[in-house]
């Protein structure tokens, strides 16, 4: 079978139908077809794009397994059952996320593991892709920091966080999935200068046999907030999948944080405890205290006379977020929303971290927060931007879809 013929049989297309699409005679597609004549490259990646294309446009209903590691709250997940995935099993040792993960995803027919380290890979259900944000407090910027102040290793020296990516690498060799995505923090590429992320490069590409791209990416492209992470995709063989072809929206035309915030002025219904009054105003209780307010205003202060960065973020509506961080609980001085001259800013509401984060829309209230606003704070600063995975997600779809037909057509034969 030519190469050509490869090609337009995955895209499910006839001869005649190539043909007319490509703008050529039937005569000469069959030349192509039988490998009397070899097409020009031209049109092998004219008819390349036309097999993603009609892959990408249809998702039937639970089209491919996958399993959720390091689950959180369910960001990763929430992209690949939107291109036709069906989660089969779930790991999150947090018992607050566990909690809001299953108020989020009532309908799933398997419990969620805890400990990945006491998880058997047998009893890991097959699946086509593994999704994991493994822990990155261990890799990133704040987190080595803060490892180094109280003399504790960072990176894979702590024996708590880091080593954890060799439980991936022990599931992924084990079930060796068509495909895998995991996420971190952007310093992953340049923690211990390098040499962490040329291991994980390693294990994965050298050691598991798969290839892999990673690219850092900005949620300021989809939503009101700074915050750069870095996504790795693997497949089981090179189906040439590259992140060149995801489509960024432009990062200086996105959303500002007046799409996210409550419009207190009774365009949006109100919901306790996060707005009170019949017109839904921000609750006082997200409004700093006299007290806080001038801790954190002295404590910048002191810090720019030191020269150093410092500080607390204030921001208007018209403003982007730095980036919301798992210890928004303790103060919020990261992201403080002004609320005018002489007034004492406030913190974001958890249901304005969930469209911070994506997983409610603007004017959306559909996600459920089940838990107390400190765990609903760690919990969205330990997420991730669900748009930036729906989007890695969506250009990752038409080859794992690919990788189905072609499973299916090899154990026909078999």
């Amino acid at each position: 079978m030519s190469y050509f013929s490869t090609l337009r049989q995955k895209a499910g297309l006839s001869v005649p139908e190539t043909a007319e699409l490509l703008g050529y005679n039937e005569r000469q597609v069959y030349r192509w077809e039988s490998g009397e004549n070899i097409p020009r490259k031209v049109v092998t990646d004219k008819l390349e794009a036309l097999r993603l294309e009609r892959c990408a446009s249809v998702t039937p209903e639970h089209s491919f397994n996958f399993i959720d590691l390091f689950a959180g709250i369910g960001g990763l997940r929430r992209g690949f059952d939107a291109i036709g995935g069906r989660c089969v099993f779930t790991c999150e040792w947090d018992k607050h996320s566990q909690q809001t993960y299953r108020a989020n995803f009532p309908d799933d027919d398997h419990e969620i593991w805890g400990d990945i380290r006491q998880l058997k890979e047998q009893d890991i259900p097959e699946h086509d892709v593994l999704l994991a944000g493994f822990p990155c407090q261990s890799f990133s910027i704040a987190g080595v920091s803060k490892k180094n102040a109280l003399n504790r290793p960072h990176g894979f020296a702590c024996e708590t966080q880091g080593t954890l990516f060799f439980e991936i690498q022990r599931i992924l060799a084990y079930h060796r999935p068509k495909a895998f995505l995991l996420e971190n923090v952007k310093n992953l590429v340049n923690h211990d200068k390098g040499r962490t992320f040329a291991v994980i490069r390693d294990v994965l590409e050298n050691q598991l046999g798969y290839t892999i791209q990673f690219k850092i990416l900005d949620a300021k492209s989809w939503l009101p907030q700074h915050r750069e992470r870095i996504f790795i995709v693997g497949f089981r063989t090179d189906q040439g999948f590259s992140f060149d072809d995801l489509q960024i929206p432009d990062v200086l035309k996105g959303p500002t944080l007046k799409t996210i915030l409550h419009p207190e002025n009774g365009e949006e219904a109100p919901e306790k405890p996060f707005t009170d009054g019949n017109i839904g105003g921000v609750s006082d209780k997200y409004t700093l205290t006299d007290k806080l307010w001038a801790y954190l205003q002295a404590y910048a202060q002191k810090h720019k006379a030191a020269g150093n960065g410092f500080g607390f973020g204030l921001f208007t509506p018209e403003g982007i977020a730095r980036t919301l961080s798992a210890r928004y609980h303790k103060d919020g001085s990261e992201i403080l929303i002004s609320r005018g001259d002489g007034r004492n800013p406030r913190r974001l509401t958890p249901r304005e971290c969930a469209r911070l984060m994506g997983f409610d829309g603007p004017g959306e209230s559909n996600f459920r927060i089940p838990v107390s606003d400190t765990q609903a704070y760690r919990q969205f600063g330990n997420s991730v931007a669900v748009p930036a995975v729906k989007a890695v997600a969506e250009l990752m779809k038409p080859y794992i879809l690919d990788y189905q037909e072609f499973d299916e057509a090899i154990r026909k034969r078999a």
